[in-house]
């Protein structure tokens, strides 16, 4: 499939900051069927990009010894024209700058942030590494989710920081759901997970992986040391589990069960 086109705000790039690499490539190769190309580690600090079928689909990157008491996490990066012009956007809109806007030698400009709410992302201005090449298939990313705690401050702070333009999926007292883009067009969405996430679980970007059977996709990744977060349910999207690496970084999984999806 082409490259996917960039749409500004939307996600464009995940990474695995992971405790254990060589684990962790094992896991998702027999997850996923991935396969790996290593950066420079003097240009590059041997940062990883992970490929499905030939296109780049996500990066991993080890964590560093003063990150030790850090978790192993997924990160999401959304998609800008101007790093820098976000970094005060970001601020203006209440969020932070953990991490100023740097260069990435030959690939583009990335920071850290977190939004009004205290949910952490990342930026990325390609030039030229321009984020996923493949979405919306088996071993690829499927769908990006915010877990918010306080639903409309993440709402109204997507809206100003990254210009985002919102729709409202559900509005019940059963379910928030705000989604950048509408119907099968949206490109990520915002749950007002206050209900739902555990005491002292904070709000946190989830990345969606597509998989072509949600159930044996469960087996294997138990089989490698997997913790299931959540069994598999079927959805309106499609079947799809909540789980966590043998290193503990939660993820969730996709099984599209022919409704269609949104496209990431």
């Amino acid at each position: 499939m082409p490259t996917p086109e960039v749409t500004p705000g939307a996600p464009i790039w995940a990474d695995l900051m992971t405790s254990d690499i060589e684990k962790a490539k094992e896991f998702y190769t027999a997850l996923f069927g991935w396969t790996y190309e290593t950066g420079d580690e003097e240009k590059y600090g041997g940062y990883t990009t992970a490929s499905k079928d030939g296109r780049a689909v996500a990066g991993l990157m080890r964590k560093m010894e003063d990150q030790g008491s850090m978790p192993d996490v997924w990160s999401v990066y959304l998609a800008t024209e101007d790093i820098a012009a976000t970094a005060d956007s970001v601020t203006q809109a209440g969020g932070q700058v953990f991490m100023p806007p740097m260069e990435v030698p030959d690939q583009g400009h990335m920071a850290m942030f977190s939004d009004a709410g205290g949910a952490v992302f990342g930026g990325w201005q390609p030039a030229p590494m321009a984020g996923f090449e493949k979405v919306a298939e088996p071993g690829s990313p499927v769908w990006f989710e915010l877990n918010a705690r306080d639903y409309d401050a993440s709402v109204a702070f997507y809206e100003k920081a990254l210009g985002w333009k919102t729709d409202v999926m559900s509005d019940s007292a059963e379910m928030r759901y705000t989604t950048l883009g509408s119907g099968m067009d949206a490109k990520a969405g915002i749950f007002d997970a206050s209900k739902d996430l555990p005491e002292g679980v904070p709000p946190h970007w989830t990345v969606y992986w597509g998989v072509e059977d949600a159930d044996a996709a469960i087996t294997t990744a138990t089989s490698l040391g997997a913790t299931v977060l959540m069994t598999a349910v079927d959805t309106p999207y499609g079947r799809m589990a909540a789980l966590a690496d043998p290193m503990g970084a939660a993820f969730r999984i996709m099984q599209d069960l022919g409704q269609g999806q949104p496209t990431a």
